[in-house]
C-alpha cells in the first residue's frame, strides 16, 4: 500500500466506530478513548501509538472492529513515559474481540519488559459473545491479561486503572488488580449486570446499588477515588502519575543526526541501494565503526550512536558485493559468511550490553548446492541461536522485504524485539511474490489435473492473476499490522524520531540477565 493510502486509512481507523458512535458517547457525558488520552498526556505531546492497524480488514461479518476496539501506546505524563491502554467504547461498546486481547497483551508485554507504568482507561462491555470461544480460554486470550496484572504488580511496576464507563463480568478483575483504582459517577463495575442477576437469582437491583461508583466507594470499598466526570478523573490520574518515581531519560533527543544523501524513501525505491546511506539518515552524526567490513558484506554490522547512546546495527546490504574469493553476492541475501559475522557481532553486543537495531530488507538465505555444502543451515542456526538468547534490547525496522527465514534471522516478531516498526512499502511473507505465486499456481494446476481437468491458456492466465492478487494482498504491510506482526507503520521521514522514542523506552532498565547460548553450531 502506498504511503498516501496508508495515511488516509489510518485517519479513518482513528475514528473508531464512526461519528455517530462518538456522538452517542458524548450524549452519555463521556469522552472517547482518544479524547481521554489527549487530556492525559502532556500538552504539546502525542501518543506513540502501538497496534493502530490491529484487526484491520477482520471481523467483517460483525461490522469490523477498528483498531481492535482499544487504543494502546506510550505517552508522556508529567515527563514520565507510561503505557496507556484505553478501551474504545465507540467500537461495539469496547467489547473484546480475539485481536483486542492480543493487542492488550502486546502492550502489557512492552510495558513489562521496559518497566513502563501501565495506565488502564476502562470502558468495556467485556467479551464479544459471538466470538467467546476465541476470546475466553487460551493462554494468549482474555484471562492472560489478568494473570499479567498480577505478575507485573509482583515485579514492582505501577499499574493505575480508571473506570469511565462499563466494566463488567471477568473484565472487572483488570482494574481491581491494579495498584490504584479510580471510578467516575455513572460507571458500572460488577461481575453480572442487573438483567443477568434477575435472570440468575431472581433479585431486582438497580445499576447504582449493584455496581455504581458510590456503592464501591462507601460500601464495598473496592475503589480508591470516586470522580464526578472524565475530566476530573483524568486530572487526578495525572497527579497520581506525577507522584511516581522519576524516569531517568538517557536518550538525547536533540543529538545531531547524520545526513543521508537523499530522502530515505528515495534511497530504498531503487532495486539496489547502499544500506550505509539509510543508516546515515537514521543514526547520529557520530562515526559508524563497521564490524568486519570486508567479510560477509551482504549484512552490514557495526557500532554507531543513536540519541548519544551506543547501539549495534545489523542490516541487510541491498547492493551486490564481491567476496574475497571473487564470487558475486546478491544484495538482500544472507550468505554463510554474513550469517557467521552477524552471529559473532550479536554475541559481542550482548557481552558489552549494547542494544541492537535490526534493519530488514531481506529476501532470505542463499540456496543451492554450493551454499548447502558450505553449511548455510549451520550458519543460520548459529545466528538464530544468538538472537534467541540475546538479553540486550532489540528494535527491528522493516524498510523493504521481510521474507521467510530472513525474517527470523533479523529478529522478526517471533524473536522478541522490544519494538518492531515498518515502512508503508514493507512486505511480509514466507517468500517473494513471484516465487510464491508460481508455486501456488503449480499446486492449483496439479490439483485440477488430478480431477481430470486440463486448464487452457485463458484459464491459466485467470488463475495466475487471481493467485498473484491474493498473495499480494497478504504480503502488504497493513495485512501484517492488522495481525500485530508489527507494532506500527511509520513514514520513512519519521524513522529517526520514532527510533529515538523506542530506544528511550528500551534502555529504561537492564535486569542484568547473563548472556548464554547453549550449544552453538560452529
Amino acid at each position: 500500500m502506498n504511503p498516501e493510502a496508508i495515511q488516509s486509512k489510518a485517519e479513518s481507523i482513528r475514528l473508531g466506530g464512526g461519528k455517530k458512535a462518538i456522538e452517542r458517547q458524548h450524549e452519555k457525558g463521556r469522552l472517547t478513548a482518544r479524547e481521554r488520552i489527549g487530556l492525559l498526556v502532556d500538552p504539546g505531546t502525542e501518543l506513540f501509538e502501538i497496534g493502530l492497524w490491529a484487526a484491520h480488514g477482520m471481523y467483517v461479518e460483525w461490522g469490523g472492529a477498528p483498531s481492535a476496539g482499544v487504543v494502546t501506546g506510550i505517552g508522556l505524563v508529567h515527563g514520565r513515559e507510561v503505557m496507556i491502554i484505553a478501551n474504545d467504547a465507540t467500537v461495539k461498546a469496547g467489547a473484546f474481540f480475539p485481536m483486542t486481547c492480543k493487542k492488550v497483551l502486546r502492550a502489557q508485554r512492552i510495558a513489562h519488559e521496559n518497566r513502563l507504568p501501565l495506565i488502564y482507561l476502562v470502558d468495556s462491555a467485556g467479551v464479544f459473545l459471538p466470538l467467546q470461544d476465541e476470546v475466553f480460554p487460551d493462554e494468549d486470550d482474555f484471562g492472560r491479561i489478568f494473570r499479567n496484572n498480577a505478575v507485573i504488580s509482583a515485579d514492582g511496576i505501577p499499574q493505575i486503572a480508571a473506570i469511565m464507563g462499563n466494566c463488567v463480568a471477568g473484565g472487572g478483575y483488570l482494574p481491581v488488580m491494579c495498584d490504584k483504582l479510580l471510578m467516575t459517577e455513572g460507571s458500572g463495575l460488577y461481575l453480572a449486570g442487573p438483567a443477568l442477576v434477575k435472570a440468575a437469582i431472581g433479585q431486582t437491583v438497580s445499576h447504582e446499588d449493584l455496581g455504581g461508583a458510590a456503592m464501591h466507594a462507601a460500601i464495598s470499598g473496592t475503589i480508591d477515588f470516586r470522580e464526578k466526570d472524565d475530566p476530573g478523573c483524568i486530572e487526578r490520574l495525572r497527579r497520581l502519575i506525577e507522584s511516581l518515581p522519576d524516569d531517568s531519560h538517557k536518550v538525547d533527543f536533540h543529538a545531531e543526526s547524520g545526513h543521508a544523501p537523499k530522502p530515505l524513501a528515495e534511497i530504498t525505491r531503487q532495486p539496489e541501494y547502499d544500506m550505509h546511506d539509510v543508516l546515515r539518515g537514521v543514526l547520529d552524526a557520530a562515526p559508524f565503526d563497521e564490524y568486519k567490513a570486508e567479510f560477509g558484506q551482504t549484512l552490514v554490522c557495526g557500532y554507531g550512536r543513536l540519541g548519544g547512546l551506543p547501539i549495534g546495527v545489523v542490516a541487510n546490504q541491498k547492493k551486490r558485493c564481491k567476496s574475497a574469493s571473487g564470487l558475486l553476492q546478491y544484495g538482500g541475501v544472507i550468505y554463510v559468511d554474513a550469517a557467521d559475522k552477524a552471529a559473532r557481532f550479536i554475541m559481542d553486543c550482548n557481552q558489552s550490553r549494547i542494544p541492537i537495531l535490526f534493519v530488514q530488507d531481506v529476501n532470505g538465505f542463499m540456496v543451492g548446492k554450493e551454499s548447502e555444502q558450505a553449511g548455510i543451515i549451520r550458519a543460520g542456526a548459529k545466528l538464530v541461536n544468538a538472537i534467541s538468547n540475546s538479553v540486550v534490547p532489540k528494535i527491528t525496522l522493516v524498510v523493504g522485504g521481510s521474507y521467510g527465514a530472513g525474517n527470523y534471522a533479523l529478529c522478526g516478531k517471533a524473536f522478541d524485539p522490544r519494538m518492531i516498526l515498518a515502512w508503508p512499502t514493507a512486505k511480509y511473507a514466507v517468500m517473494g511474490g513471484q516465487q510464491a505465486a508460481n508455486t501456488l499456481l503449480d499446486v492449483q494446476i496439479q490439483t485440477l489435473k488430478k480431477r481430470g481437468h486440463e486448464p487452457d491458456a485463458k484459464e491459466l492466465e485467470e488463475l495466475r492473476a487471481k493467485v498473484a492478487a491474493s498473495y499480494a494482498e497478504q504480503t502488504d504491510i497493513d495485512y501484517a499490522a492488522a495481525r500485530l506482526w508489527v507494532d506500527a507503520i511509520i513514514a520513512p521521514e519519521d524513522t529517526r524520531a520514532v527510533l529515538l522514542r523506542a530506544l528511550s523506552v528500551a534502555v529504561r532498565h537492564d535486569a542484568g540477565k547473563p548472556f548464554k547460548t547453549g550449544v552453538l553450531q560452529v
